[in-house]
């Protein structure tokens, strides 16, 4: 494994350990086992080694709730089953889901960092809309992104939030896809063709 594999890696560990703000140069070498230097070399700076690591964390994250997904049959165990896995991820990826909260915080006062994150977001936009359509995300239609993809992406935020503020009252991903499917049958007809 190359310097650049080893700083993406302690880059993971230190946003699992402590957090985006609070993790350092310092931290990251030493994590990695490499220079200070390694850092601005490989990835030019803190923010964009950090992004990549957390977009990294989340990518795999991404995989392993469209692999529990695909196993399901109908479209409606798809959706509770998707809920299930990314809700499941609330508690055993919950550094990671601070990290991003942290991120978000940050990128107010550095441009560049809200720049990955926005762009984290298109991703995660037409990925979720992939995953629900069960379709490559290359063939995911811009309406689709742009509407399933950003409600998804609200949604999973929405819930995440309350998993880290409340585990113990949060909803599970049965009562997330109990939800939605309670919020459609108050959407009268007319109002879904619009």
């Amino acid at each position: 494994m190359g310097n650049r594999e080893d700083l993406l890696d302690g880059a993971v560990r230190c946003l699992h350990d402590k957090g985006w703000a609070k993790t350092t140069v310092r931290d990251i070498a030493a994590a990695a086992g490499v220079s200070h230097a390694a850092i601005g070399y490989h990835f030019g700076s803190r923010e964009a080694l950090l992004m990549a690591a957390l977009i990294r964390a989340i990518d795999e994250w991404g995989d392993a709730v469209a692999k529990v997904a695909a196993h399901s049959a109908s479209e409606g165990d798809r959706l509770a089953a998707e809920w299930n896995a990314m809700v499941a991820t609330f508690g055993t990826h919950r550094a990671m889901w601070r990290a991003t909260i942290d991120a978000a915080v940050q990128a107010e006062h550095h441009p560049k960092l809200r720049e990955l994150l926005a762009d984290g977001q298109e991703e995660g936009r037409r990925g979720g809309a992939a995953a629900l359509l069960g379709i490559p995300e290359d063939e995911v239609p811009e309406e689709s992104v742009r509407t399933l993809g950003s409600v998804q992406n609200a949604l999973i935020s929405g819930v995440m939030m309350q998993w880290i503020v409340d585990p113990e009252r949060a909803p599970s991903g049965a009562d997330v896809a109990a939800g939605l499917r309670a919020l459609a049958d108050l959407i009268s007809p007319a109002q879904r063709a619009e």
